[in-house]
């Protein structure tokens, strides 16, 4: 994680979720640390997956909450002003609450076939996500190098993933 995280900021993207499921919390708080002492010329943005607590410990810049998880809104309410905060979202009532609970943005999926994601919601429900809020859309689910223009096209702000940023 942290090699692909040093080749990510490198890079300049944008924004690096930590996601790692399996470790511990005393684990997952030290990765973060890690990775936020890397070089990070660009600024790049540093979210922990799920756990605003270890986010907040570590200093990250923010959190992503799976959709199901705690609100928005109550993770503004004790984090500091400039912490950001993702929200999962699947469909327009999700994409309307994150907006609604004070996310600063919402990653919106699975727009296209992607394994283990379900079905795919398609681009133009991506487009109506998009422009149902002024909340910042990422599409994601599926999103490659050929298809990525074509989210954009359709209204997301930029978009998100795993294989496809792992090829960098």
């Amino acid at each position: 994680m942290i090699a692909f995280a040093g080749a990510a900021l490198a890079r300049g993207v944008t924004m690096i979720q930590i996601r790692e499921r399996d470790l511990t919390a005393r684990e997952q708080l030290a990765l973060t640390r890690r990775c936020l002492e890397l070089p990070n010329p660009l600024q790049t943005r540093i979210l922990v997956n799920s756990r605003a607590d270890i986010a907040l410990a570590a200093g990250a810049h923010g959190v992503h909450l799976p959709s199901g998880s705690i609100s928005a809104r109550e993770v503004r309410r004790i984090a500091p002003a400039a912490f950001l905060i993702g929200v999962s979202t699947h469909t327009m009532e999700e994409v309307r609450a994150a907006a609604e609970e004070g996310a600063d943005f919402a990653v919106f999926g699975p727009v296209f076939a992607s394994p283990g994601k379900g079905e795919p919601v398609g681009l133009e429900a991506l487009r109506q996500a998009a422009h149902a809020t002024p909340l910042p859309i990422y599409a994601l689910g599926g999103v490659d190098e050929a298809n990525a223009a074509s989210c954009i096209n359709a209204g997301a702000i930029g978009v998100a993933g795993i294989r496809m940023f792992q090829r960098l």
